[in-house]
């Protein structure tokens, strides 16, 4: 049996924040201090094949065994969530996810208090500024998309499963299957073309592009169009329990 010999927190410092991010491919996690710094390496595993509910909580309580001590859990999820229930799941099987009480499910199994948001959304906390309107994209499976205004999270759009170009789906467009499909140039000629689109339809200050494949990006892009770190999935976790965001996880 492991046995976590790590120092337990001082509580002074606050609480300690499992911060677990759900992809299409892989399941990340950290534990963060209060400010938001790992505490661990970030741990990574395969997403299960057959991706239904039960088995990816298995996972992930399969995770959380690796990464010892933690107070409360912070989780980013490819698809819509309302209140830690699952609404879609458009790239792990929204038939086997829809009503699924995710928060609900992995409180029970970790022990710990669960908040929940879709995953563009929590890589967005991590890297955003707070100033402005500030958009972000993330390249993977599919399209995350979240939008801040001064730091405040609109409302979830899934920008993903809209047409964008001759009704093919933004995911269709730019996720995992067009970036194996086609080459490299075609696809930041894609890119390219979307961050158009987003300049048009928010008037962003600033566009960070996230996710597993902007590392692939070649174009020279504007001053206010950056390339952040994938891992910001993962950190951006601590900024679900800000007292100021407590609103989008109320029951009532």
């Amino acid at each position: 049996m492991n046995v976590d010999v790590r120092p337990q927190p001082d509580a002074a410092k606050g609480p300690l924040t499992l911060a677990i991010d759900i992809g299409g491919t892989g399941l990340k996690g950290a534990v963060l201090d209060a400010t938001g710094a790992p505490t661990i390496d970030r741990v990574r595993i395969p997403t299960p094949e057959h991706r239904t509910p039960e088995r990816v909580v298995e996972a992930l309580v399969g995770l959380a065994r690796q990464l010892g001590h933690f107070d409360r859990i912070s989780v980013g999820f490819p698809g819509v969530i309302r209140r830690g229930i699952v609404l879609t799941a458009p790239h792990l099987g929204t038939e086997d996810w829809a009503g699924f009480p995710l928060a609900d499910r992995l409180s029970e199994r970790l022990n710990a208090p669960v908040r929940i948001l879709n995953d563009a959304s929590v890589q967005g906390y991590g890297v955003i500024s707070g100033h402005g309107i500030e958009c972000v994209i993330t390249l993977g499976t599919g399209v995350g998309f979240a939008l801040y205004e001064n730091g405040v999270l609109g409302p979830h759009m899934e920008l993903g499963r809209y047409p964008v170009y001759k009704n093919t789906l933004l995911d269709d467009y730019l996720g995992r299957e067009a970036f194996q499909k086609i080459s490299r140039k075609h696809w930041n000629r894609r890119v390219d073309r979307v961050i158009g689109y987003l300049d048009t339809l928010t008037g962003f200050d600033i566009l960070y592009i996230g996710g597993g494949n902007a590392k692939y990006i070649a174009l020279d892009l504007p001053e206010n169009v950056r390339v952040v770190s994938n891992k910001a999935g993962v950190t951006g976790g601590i900024k679900l329990w800000d007292a100021r965001n407590d609103h989008a996880f109320a029951t009532a």
